[in-house]
């Protein structure tokens, strides 16, 4: 398995080259724009030599005169201690020449009127111009080369180099040093969501990470880190409540079965005695039975397994065939049962006639006596509404957005007008209809509930 650096690694190391890069890119540019200098100064020195010599040697009238114009020359040529200069005619004469201009080598005699030539001998550095001179009396032109001594310049550079490249080291160095500091300061926020991730158990899902001392490049960190114990804490709380209620809806009748059966077996019995005794079981078994398969249909609904059909169905038809099976008891109670308006969808058709059995098996359970249920049909471009309203008690609506919830009860005591409800109708009724991409609601007030459905068209 390969081993990934840390990450204070990663950003020290990032520091300290940045900066390097950084004073590298500085340095360079000093050191150029300061052999640009010197250059330019030199350059400007020749050239005020250069100027002088030629107006010193304008002033002359014949060769003769020259003999005259020698102090002048030595006075202002000679004075420069790092300056040599010679001055020849056409046909190789000496006019000048100072002690030093012998270093100058034959082949810079030739050199291009007026550019600046260098030269190194074994420990000096050089830099000097060539240039053409017209003076009185001479039919051609006089040579005149001056050259200057740049050795100190270039020991200046060398010691330069040399006192950057330690600077350097020092400052990468240095600059690791800061980038670690820098590094672990920063990343403290990260040590804490680690101390908070491994502290973290069922009993402190609720620990959150605050967001005031965190930086704005992990706040979006953070939050999506809370975002998530959020929702492991509703996850977990409904998974210990979903199994408290499996626990207690199972309680009851695996306890009627074994009353059911203490009791047979105190004494002997006749046959029918035992026949009803297996009977009274057997509506207990068939209770525990459904309420299995609505809890392994939930299972894979919260799995994406449940794949709907897609058939046409006409929703009107659905709806009146339920009613049909509703009628019988709805007519005991003294319930009206109406539908009004049609539509047509696509999905699978017992799954949409198990969601609305569940809705209208609710609206009758808490209907009372003489009211009416009143299923609507609505056709829209893009989805159908459906929607069944009934009277009765209206729901609070602390309990309104929990009553698809799994064996969620809005009675505190859990009591149930039908012993055989285990509270799952509704919260199958909401996987149905998110298996068909569509939504369902309820809304109550005024002694009125209203449970509504909406499912696109195709």
């Amino acid at each position: 398995m390969r081993t990934q650096s840390s990450l204070v690694k990663r950003l020290t190391l990032m520091f300290m080259f940045a900066v390097t890069a950084v004073l590298v890119v500085a340095g360079m540019s000093f050191y150029v724009l300061s052999q640009h200098h010197f250059q330019m100064l030199d350059e400007q020195a020749l050239s005020e030599k250069l100027e002088s010599t030629r107006h010193i040697l304008s002033i002359s009238a014949a060769r003769d005169e020259l003999d005259d114009q020698e102090p002048q020359l030595r006075a202002l040529l000679g004075a420069h201690q790092d300056l040599a200069a010679e001055i020849l005619l056409s046909d190789g004469t000496v006019l000048f020449k100072d002690s030093k201009a012998s270093q100058i080598p034959d082949q810079f005699k030739q050199a291009e009127p007026g550019a600046i030539w260098e030269w190194r001998d074994e420990s000096h550095n050089f830099r000097g111009v060539t240039s053409h001179l017209t003076i009185k009396g001479e039919p051609t032109p006089v040579t005149v080369m001056l050259m200057l001594d740049v050795t100190s310049h270039a020991h200046f550079f060398e010691t330069l180099q040399w006192w950057f490249s330690i600077g350097l080291v020092i400052s990468a160095l240095v600059s690791a040093g800061l980038g670690w500091v820098m590094a672990k300061s920063g990343l403290r926020p990260l040590g804490q969501i680690t101390k908070v991730a491994t502290s973290m158990s069922a009993r402190s899902l609720r620990e959150r990470i605050p967001l005031e001392p965190v930086p704005l490049e992990l706040q979006a960190l953070i939050l999506s880190f809370n975002g998530m114990l959020a929702r492991l804490e509703d996850a977990f709380v409904r998974l210990s409540n979903f199994s408290a209620d499996i626990a207690h809806e199972l309680r009851t009748p695996v306890s009627n079965l074994m009353t059911h059966t203490e009791v047979v077996l105190t004494k002997k019995r006749d046959l029918d005695a035992y026949e009803e005794n297996l009977y009274s079981n057997l509506e207990d078994l068939k209770r525990m039975s459904r309420m299995i398969d609505d809890m392994l249909f939930l299972a894979k609904a919260d799995n994406g397994l449940i794949i709907p059909g897609q058939v046409d169905i006409e929703l009107a038809d659905l709806v009146s065939k339920l009613l049909e099976y509703y009628q019988l008891a709805a007519e005991d109670q003294g319930i009206q049962l109406t539908l009004r308006g049609r539509g047509r969808i696509r999905g699978d058709r017992l799954m949409i006639d198990r969601a609305v059995s569940n809705i209208l098996s609710n609206a009758l359970r808490y209907t009372p006596e003489g009211n009416d249920i009143a299923v609507q049909i609505d056709q829209a471009a893009d989805y159908v509404t459906l929607t069944v309203r009934n009277g009765g008690a209206t729901i609070d609506p602390q309990h309104i957005n929990n009553i698809f919830d799994r064996f969620y009860r809005a009675d505190p005591a859990r009591r149930e007008g039908n012993p055989s409800n285990a509270g799952l109708g509704l919260a199958i009724t909401r996987s149905i209809v998110e298996a068909h991409k569509g939504t369902v609601w309820c809304s109550s007030a005024d002694g009125e509930t209203t449970f509504h459905i909406s499912l696109p068209v195709g």
